[in-house]
């Protein structure tokens, strides 16, 4: 099981879909980049993974934990 796992994530502002259907799965000690574009979600992304946000949908799972 990965230690971070991302699954149909999706995150909406009114009408704006600031990221939608991510999945990714991190294992203990990998290395991960988001590279793109601005206005493409990465900052959103990051912000929910720290708690900052809550998705629309989809679940973010650390260590086994919702």
């Amino acid at each position: 099981m990965a230690y971070l796992s991302l699954t149909g994530l999706s995150k909406q502002f009114g009408q704006t879909i600031a990221v939608e259907h991510f999945n990714l799965e991190i294992e203990r000690g990998e290395l991960v980049s988001f590279l793109g574009p601005s206005g493409c979600g990465k900052t959103t992304t990051l912000r929910m993974i720290a708690g900052f946000e809550y998705p629309t949908t989809g679940q973010i799972v650390l260590d086994g934990v919702d």
